[in-house]
């Protein structure tokens, strides 16, 4: 199984977040204009937040922001948001964060295999300082590792 889409219209370099909700928000708002997502997701990717914790900073700098499938759910797919200042969201280790990925899954099948996907990209030590200092979405597909770039991208690439 492959990792969910990640449309151009997914993903946001180099923008401003005045907190971690507003980072979040970022990712849903990404989620949403792809087509994967309604609004109320972004909602609930902050509320598993305000009941969980920080766990979803899985790495130093990277946030997997997610919820659990559901009807606000249009199809699966991700997102990619880097920050010109990181923020805190309040984990022991892994913050000052400054990628967050956007993860929207239909089925709770696709968000363990999507999750899986995701850690083998993120057991590259440089895949998230590269995240980080991304400024095309070529660059962001690169790292992610999608398996073709789409098509208006792979006539210019190399």
């Amino acid at each position: 199984m492959s990792l969910p889409p990640l449309p151009d219209s997914a993903i946001d370099l180099g923008v401003h977040a005045a907190d971690w909700r507003a980072a979040v928000r970022f990712a849903g708002n990404a989620l949403r204009r792809s087509g994967a997502t309604r609004d109320s997701y972004t909602e609930r990717m902050i509320q598993v937040i305000d009941e969980f914790g920080a766990y979803i900073v899985i790495a130093p700098g990277l946030a997997l922001a997610h919820a659990r499938p559901g009807p606000d759910v249009l199809a699966d797919g991700l997102s990619v948001v880097t920050l010109t200042t990181p923020v805190l969201f309040g984990h022991p280790h892994n913050d000052p964060v400054s990628v967050i990925v956007g993860l929207a899954v239909a089925t709770p099948e696709a968000h363990v295999h999507s999750v899986a996907e995701l850690a083998n990209v993120f057991n590259d030590p440089q895949a998230i300082p590269a995240l980080a200092g991304a400024t095309s979405a070529e660059e962001v597909w690169r790292v992610i590792g999608a398996q073709e770039l789409p098509s208006d991208v792979s006539a210019t690439a190399g």
